[in-house]
């Protein structure tokens, strides 16, 4: 083996070639070839090993060894979304999450927490710095969770009733928002008033927000990508909208497309809320997906902030030190006079959204992002080939898309029991939660569909429709 040929690999130490020349000294070796001369030459290949081609990623790796173990099991693949998705969580992220000072940590003195809040801190810098935000508290239970939260600051700060919000929301995080709006007989209640969506693309009905913004709306909250995967093209003009009318925007984000779409911070966003599940967290029940919420780095946001918030500052001999901020305007340090109360946190998933974003970087980002957009949309085409099924807002999604079954005479219902019998989990049923959309589904597609999937999705509903 040449030496010189021997690339560095940045995940790997030992393949840098001044470490392979310093153990070649130091067992006194010139060459690497010399370390298996004893091998007698009958007993040594020389030809090329027979292998397949080498896999380009741990997820295509963690996909190789579970074909391999579940051989003789009838596959099963999920094309189910909503909210919760199926994305590839890194090994090296459940390694650190599941490290003693992480998983068993316990609030105590400053000294004692300074690695766990330095921990947190990164967190809130990394997402800031995706979000192109500077100020980010620490997370909340989930995304529903941030956006009712993020909707009573907003009240506090300009003090009106109102808060417009879109037709096309999830059902399940609208409950949740609904909760914190609270009832009329309570102090601190928020109308919500519901802007029609244009089923047509997808898009807020710009008519509509127009006609419903008044003296009286504190906010209005919109989606990007909607929660029927759509591209919010009216957002920049439905915030500028929201501006004149003295009302905050504040915009919900799934952050795994910020690598191929601009931060809503961009086009006018106040205060930006979402979910880091899609950064490193599994799919779970009942344990929490954890929300976030994110402003500009103003006094006006800063205090109405129910989180708990971390800064840094140098110390007199010249580190930097960690610590709470804002403490006493919290549920943890005023109780009930704190601005609201924050319940269960996800701070060890904070830790987990942390690790995965610095295993990505910018260009990681971009490329799971156009990942996910091409194999979504070439999915579409495969979904839209099916007698009697269309893709509609087929011209602007990322990740899920609906798919309508209404020209095939069955219901998404059956259509679903059908793929089941297949090995294959389709996607969300959305007839009940929205009617105008016939029998339509919401099909997820991320970077761990490959395309021998999208093609057993295509085959199974052809099966399904007959």
């Amino acid at each position: 083996m040449d030496v010189t040929k021997i690339e560095s690999h940045h995940l790997m130490a030992n393949s840098n070639q001044a470490t392979v020349e310093h153990m070649l000294e130091v067992v006194g070796a010139t060459d690497v070839e010399e370390l298996f001369e004893q091998i007698p030459a009958e007993h040594r290949l020389n030809r090329d090993l027979n292998l397949p081609p080498a896999l380009v990623s741990e997820a295509d790796l963690s996909r190789h060894m579970d074909d391999l173990l579940g051989r003789d099991v009838k596959p099963k693949v999920s094309f189910l979304g909503g909210g919760c998705w199926p994305h590839y969580v890194p090994a090296v992220v459940d390694e650190i999450v599941g490290r003693s000072e992480f998983l068993n940590n316990i609030w105590g003195t400053p000294s004692s927490d300074l690695g766990r809040t330095q921990s947190l801190f990164e967190f809130c810098s990394q997402l800031g710095e995706l979000l192109e935000l500077d100020f980010v508290g620490l997370p909340v239970y989930s995304w529903g969770c941030a956006t009712g939260h993020a909707m009573l600051m907003a009240q506090r700060i300009n003090g009106r009733p109102e808060v417009l919000i879109p037709a096309s929301l999830d059902p399940e995080r609208r409950a949740v928002i609904e909760t914190y709006a609270g009832r009329p007989e309570l102090e601190q209640y928020v109308e919500l008033i519901e802007v029609d969506c244009d089923w047509e693309t997808g898009c807020l009905d710009l008519d509509d927000l127009r006609s419903k913004l008044s003296g009286e709306t504190c906010a209005i909250y919109l989606e990007n990508p909607s929660f029927l995967g759509t591209f919010e093209a009216s957002g920049p003009e439905a915030a500028s909208l929201a501006k004149q009318a003295g009302a905050e925007v504040i915009v919900g984000v799934d952050p795994i497309a910020l690598g191929i779409t601009a931060s809503p911070a961009a086009w006018g966003a106040d205060i930006v809320v979402g979910t880091i599940q899609s950064l490193g967290v599994h799919m779970n029940c009942g344990g929490g997906a954890s929300g976030f919420i994110a402003s500009r780095d103003e006094e006006r946001y800063a205090r109405q902030y129910p989180t708990l918030c971390l800064s840094a500052a140098h110390t007199a001999d010249g580190d930097i030190g960690y610590s709470m901020t804002l403490f006493e305007q919290t549920s943890y340090g005023s109780r009930e006079l704190g601005n609201d109360w924050t319940g269960n946190s996800t701070y060890l998933w904070a830790i987990a959204a942390s690790v995965y974003m610095a295993l990505l970087g910018p260009r990681g980002f971009e490329e799971i992002g156009q990942t996910i957009l091409s194999r979504s949309h070439r999915a579409a085409e495969v979904v839209a080939a099916v007698p009697g099924v269309e893709v509609r807002f087929g011209d602007g999604f990322f990740k899920e898309f609906v798919a309508d079954f209404s020209g095939t005479g069955k219901t998404v219902a059956e259509i679903n029991a059908s793929l089941r019998e297949r090995g294959v989990f389709g996607g969300l049923d959305l007839s009940e939660r929205f009617p105008d959309l016939g029998q339509s589904a919401l099909i997820c597609v991320t970077e761990i569909h490959q395309e021998e999937d999208i093609a057993l999705l295509g085959e199974a509903l052809t099966e399904a429709v007959k």
